[in-house]
């Protein structure tokens, strides 16, 4: 099919832009004699530049060119209370005063703290901290690899399990997710990875019927982020705890953006279906750098002593990080605490985002579609990807290979056209919409949508 040309479009978008915010094209001009591209990380350097964030609070984030932006990014899906809660702010803040908090290299008893909540929270029997989710994954993979003595990797497409080499593959749609993500990757290790579909059982029994002898892991978020802010269903779960126990194969859930984002502990425990390993991040840390590998005793105690330390689950130098482990322990206890108070509020104010902007939409004739937020399955949704398919006969959503098919839905008019559109209405998504806050308020989703109707006014003339 021949896709649409925005080109025009984002022309006059990126002109309109550059004049609108010349402090922060200012400051990329400066940036990318310094950095690649002008920063860290790939998904914040938007074309023709991203918006430099000079205070952020709550709901919103202020650039240097005095725009008070509303933001559903909301720091990788990671701030459930907002930016900068004073639950945790002010925690760090007196640690800081009373001459505490910096890197020290020693251990304390904030671990022990953090790591017993998580353990209650979640029924993992024994925890060990890091500071990324890519480096969560790849211990939890590496953890299945020696338990089982086997080598292969099962994981599904579209799935992200950060920059770590076994997570490098079926990643972008290209060829149907069969392709190697990215180059310097030694071609044995990505013939270690099985990419199969998620939330298809029956492909799940043909592939573990193929290679489930081989199988160390299958890797597997609950609720697929990147892929589509979408749930797995209940029959695909259970599955999938079904055939590793047949197989003797490693079950690892990924919950770096699900955990403590459905309920105060892992969103496994809403299907009732268990993994053998548990990674968490983003949400646990409350917007400091923490994430965690969870799981078995027997599985997780090879990184021990008694074990002989045969994986080397170090953790890197700043793991257990005194101020990281405050906030998140910080975090985790409020959340515990306000569990009956966060989690529906979020629930509620899903629903009201979803039933308005899906009305602005219908309303200018737009054929735009939720993910996810199907509560029959997934009880206090909060999170929202807004699709474009091309014919509204596509069918039901239920998977990267649907959501990420740029033959099924038109991914550069969500991720690159209204994107920047919005961004000169100072409101920010991602992926067509983003993440809801318990700082955000029903006026600020009457504000999303009145700037909805005003993007949709400038760009639908292109479409």
């Amino acid at each position: 099919m021949t896709l649409r040309d925005y080109s025009p479009l984002l022309s006059d978008l990126h002109t309109a832009y550059r004049q609108y915010a010349p402090k922060s094209a200012a400051s990329q001009a400066k940036a990318v004699q310094y950095l690649v591209d002008g920063g860290s990380h790939s998904m914040r350097l938007i074309e023709p530049f991203p918006p430099r964030i000079a205070q952020a609070k709550g709901a919103t984030v202020t650039d240097e060119d005095g725009h008070t932006i509303l933001d559903f990014w909301q720091g990788h899906y990671t701030n459930i209370l907002g930016y900068n809660p004073p639950v945790v702010t002010d925690a760090l803040a007196e640690i800081f005063a009373d001459g505490f908090g910096l890197q020290t290299g020693f251990t304390d008893s904030l671990q022990i703290e953090l790591a017993e909540l998580l353990c209650q929270q979640t029924g993992a029997e024994r925890v060990r901290f890091t500071t990324s989710g890519t480096l969560a994954t790849m211990y939890a993979m590496l953890l299945a690899r020696a338990y089982t003595g086997r080598e292969m990797v099962m994981k599904v497409g579209g799935g992200w399990h950060g920059a770590n080499l076994w997570g490098l593959k079926g990643v972008g749609h290209k060829d149907g997710f069969k392709k190697v993500d990215s180059v310097g990757i030694p071609e044995e290790l990505s013939e270690d990875v099985i990419v199969t579909i998620y939330n298809d059982p029956q492909r799940l029994e043909d592939d573990f019927k193929i290679n489930g002898s081989c199988l160390a892991c299958f890797i597997v978020e609950p609720v697929i982020g990147a892929g589509g802010m979408l749930p797995a269903s209940q029959e695909y779960l259970e599955t999938a705890r079904r055939l590793c126990d047949k197989y003797g194969v490693v079950l690892i859930f990924d919950e770096i953006i699900s955990g403590f984002r459905y309920r105060a502990g892992d969103v496994g425990a809403l299907f009732g279906v268990r993994p053998d390993l548990l990674t968490l991040g983003k949400v646990i840390g409350g917007g400091m750098p923490v994430a965690a590998v969870g799981g078995k005793a027997e599985i997780m105690e090879l990184v021990g002593r008694r074990e002989g330390n045969r994986v080397k689950f170090s953790g890197g130098t700043y793991s257990g990080h005194p101020a990281s482990m405050l906030a998140a322990k910080t975090l985790v206890r409020y959340l515990i605490e306000h569990e009956e108070e966060v989690y529906p509020r979020l629930a509620a104010l899903g629903r009201y985002t979803r039933q308005k902007v899906a009305a602005v939409f219908r309303e200018a004739g737009v054929l735009a579609r939720f993910t996810g937020g199907n509560e029959d399955i997934l009880p206090n949704y909060s999170m929202n990807m807004l699709v474009f398919p091309y014919d509204e006969d596509s069918g039901p959503l239920t998977g990267p290979d649907q959501v990420l098919n740029p033959e099924v839905v038109d991914l550069t008019l969500g991720r690159v056209v209204l994107k920047l559109a919005m961004l000169l209405e100072d409101v920010h998504t991602i992926y067509g919409l983003g993440v809801l806050t318990t700082a955000h308020t029903e006026a600020d989703i009457d504000r999303l949508c009145a700037a909805y109707q005003r993007s949709l006014a400038r760009i639908t003339h292109y479409l």
